[in-house]
This record gives C-alpha cells, structure tokens and sequence, in this order.
C-alpha cells in the first residue's frame, strides 16, 4: 500500500484542479481571466500526469526533453485559436 501513496496523492490534487476548474468557470469572471485561468489549470493538471502517471519524474534527461518538445507547439496553437477567437 505504500506504493501507491504517491499516486493516490496526485489524485486527489487532480480532482482538487478539477473542482477549482469548476469553481472558476461558475463564479462569472471575465471571459479572459476564466480562459486563462483554465489554460494555467490544463497545464498543471498535464504537468502532473507526466510526471507522476507516466513515470518522467524519474526517467533520464533525453527522455523528458523528448516529452517536453510538443509543449511548446501547443502553446502556439493555444495562442493563436486564442487570437483567433477574441477577433
């Protein structure tokens, strides 16, 4: 059972990010800060699961370079959707 501590901790931040999601969209803030706000949330959330549900926190350098590279190619059509959309 103590090896699976770390992941049931992971889990419950998970939902914890799922309910402040939630929570965000159904207080009415700004349509900018909620998108944001969500998008900071989604990346945390990604961060997480890479880290701790596929392994990369203990993997080696290459590898998490490896995984890392999308990230930012996401971001730019993040971006530019996001441009898009507020025109």
């Amino acid at each position: 059972m103590e090896g699976k501590q770390p992941y049931m901790l992971i889990f419950v931040v998970l939902v914890v990010l799922t309910a402040v999601e939630v929570g965000v969209v159904m207080v009415g803030l700004p349509r900018t800060i909620t998108v944001w706000s969500l998008i900071i949330l989604a990346i945390w959330k990604a961060l997480l699961v890479a880290l701790y549900f596929m392994h990369l926190k203990s993997e080696r350098t290459r590898l998490i370079v490896l995984a890392a590279v999308p990230f930012p190619l996401a971001l730019i059509l993040v971006l530019v959707v996001l441009v898009e959309y507020a025109r």
